[in-house]
């Protein structure tokens, strides 16, 4: 059974610990979320997985709290809370819904499911569990470890910090 720090309030980040990463939501009240999940319809949520590419599309989902989190852990993970000044919850809710159905390119690196929900609270996308995946993927020659920012512009990609005008 799911464990939960406390009962979310709308708005709240939902962090879902699944084996080998977190899948993350946003609380928007009456037991619902909103997160990024596989376009795919056969595949459960998008991860890092073995797949060789980085970039792939996903669907934006509102569904039941405890459809998305199953049998996982999940908590209520607002951290960025301490660095960012939260949008006022009705603007939240506003927003998120207005991406429901919506299809995405995901990218575990700079376009993930932490970036769109972080998007949705604070205005701009920011992902720590990218910074540490980039940091354990990309290496310099020299064995320097590149930020995520600087590997998402070497591969071209959208960096690794993302503001609404991506989505």
């Amino acid at each position: 059974m799911s464990r939960r720090r406390h009962q979310p309030e709308p708005g709240d980040l939902i962090k879902v610990k699944r084996p080998l990463y977190q899948h993350w939501a946003l609380y928007l009240g009456d037991g619902y979320v909103i997160h990024l999940t596989s376009a795919d319809e056969g595949m459960r949520c998008l991860s890092a997985s073995s797949d060789a590419t980085l970039s792939k599309k996903a669907k934006v989902k509102k569904q039941l709290l405890k459809e998305v989190v199953g049998t996982d852990d999940w908590e209520v993970n607002n951290k960025y809370d301490r660095s960012r000044t939260p949008l006022p919850v009705k603007e939240i809710i506003k927003r998120a819904e207005s991406y429901i159905g919506k299809e995405m390119t995901y990218n575990v690196l700079c376009e993930n499911c932490e970036h769109f929900v972080t998007m949705l609270r604070y205005g701009e996308g920011v992902s720590d569990q990218a910074k540490v995946g980039i940091g354990s993927m990309v290496a310099l020659g020299t064995g320097l470890v590149v930020s995520a920012g600087i590997a998402c512009a070497a591969f071209g990609l959208s960096g690794g910090k993302s503001r609404e005008k991506k989505y």
